[in-house]
């Protein structure tokens, strides 16, 4: 893998690149739509590439783990044949399953017991399992095996919970080093900061992970609760540690501000299943504000979705008919927001990349913080 930084925001931190990967070019800062279970849901590959402009989507290594599972996914010649995308894809490790799924599961040295949420069958992920799981998957970028502590979280379980992360991870790239991938292309590891919301503990564990000099950094544990201002501190922190030519990858977050306010911060790539659950619970995001199409005020709007948008669907639907389809329950609804919401990320980090190349960004964000932050 490689990344070039083209151009730095004289304003901010922010910075326009590109990270090479043996499936494509990716252009950054970058949002990645959440592809959990080999599907961005109510979205088929052709429209991610034609109408969305996707660069690259994400694969969830707990999911894909239990279905369809790392036999069939070997069968099938790794991910990206499998689900037909021959574009760029990076795993998580199952490390926020970890998270997610306290109430059935056991953290130790070794790794993680958990119990599969669609059957109960007992199942162990070691960071070794995770990295073995990743080559299977095939994903270009692979996470390290980490641990995403809760918010609050006591400093002393952050602090125990770090320094585990960070043998585990040690565990991680000796296995990538003693491993090769199944499917001829090079994979990618990325260990991840944590430390909760402290300082001291962010500091250490970001000068961690760059001592790794791995080709590329995540940072984790953060938009799990916190104030928006604790994330924007700590991701600061951070993004001032970690080295400036390896692409930062800022885990979960978020919502469109978030994302430009952590661009300014240094960050690269960005994921959030926000755009594809939004969509559908019929909220969109649109270049005047955000909107909730299921209430009763758009059911005689027959203008366009948002006639400025970045999707067809937006010039080619009005806002009546899919509000008549969420009120109806019809599946298009879900498939015509989901497109919208995806463009529209897409639209915002590549509107972002021009205005840093260009020299605007910083006031641009600030206008756009109006736009983001109002109900239609």
């Amino acid at each position: 893998m490689k990344f070039d930084i083209e151009h730095s925001d004289a304003l901010s931190s922010a910075r326009a690149g590109k990270v090479t990967t043996d499936h494509g070019v990716i252009e950054t800062p970058i949002f990645m739509p959440v592809g959990t279970v080999a599907s961005v849901k109510a979205v088929t590959q052709q429209d991610l590439v034609s109408d969305v402009k996707a660069q690259i989507i994400l694969g969830n290594t707990y999911h894909l783990y239990l279905r369809p599972g790392t036999e069939i996914l070997e069968q099938g010649g790794g991910l990206h044949q499998f689900m037909h995308w021959d574009k760029p894809i990076l795993t998580d490790s199952g490390g926020f399953q970890v998270y997610s799924l306290s109430d059935s599961r056991k953290i130790s040295e070794e790794g993680v017991q958990f119990r599969s949420h669609i059957d109960g069958s007992r199942h162990l992920f070691s960071p070794e399992k995770s990295m073995d799981i990743q080559r299977s998957i095939g994903a270009d970028i692979v996470m390290a095996f980490d641990e995403c502590t809760p918010y609050p979280c006591e400093y002393g379980y952050a602090r125990e919970s770090m320094e585990m992360t960070h043998r585990w991870l040690k565990r991680c790239i000796t296995r990538m080093d003693e491993t090769e991938s199944l499917y001829g292309h090079h994979q990618s590891l990325f260990p991840i900061v944590q430390g909760s919301t402290y300082k001291d503990l962010r500091k250490q564990s970001a000068e961690f992970i760059a001592e790794q000099d791995c080709e590329g950094n995540a940072i984790g544990g953060l938009s799990v609760g916190e104030p928006h201002e604790e994330m924007y501190e700590m991701t600061e922190m951070v993004t001032s540690i970690l080295p400036k030519e390896k692409p930062r990858y800022l885990m979960g977050v978020g919502t469109p501000m978030n994302i430009l306010e952590c661009i300014a911060l240094g960050v690269d790539m960005f994921d959030c299943v926000m755009p594809t659950r939004n969509a559908r619970n019929g909220m969109l995001f649109t270049k005047q504000g955000t909107m909730n199409l299921k209430n009763k005020k758009w059911e005689n709007d027959f203008s366009p979705l948002d006639e400025t948008g970045e999707s067809y669907v937006d010039s080619f639907y009005s806002k009546a008919y899919v509000k008549h389809l969420f009120k109806a329950n019809e599946i298009l609804a879900l498939q015509i927001a989901s497109l919208h919401n995806l463009a529209f990320y897409l639209w915002l980090v590549g509107e972002a990349r021009k205005r840093i190349i260009d020299g605007s960004f910083v006031t641009w964000k600030n206008e756009m913080a109006d736009v983001l932050t109002r109900r239609l």
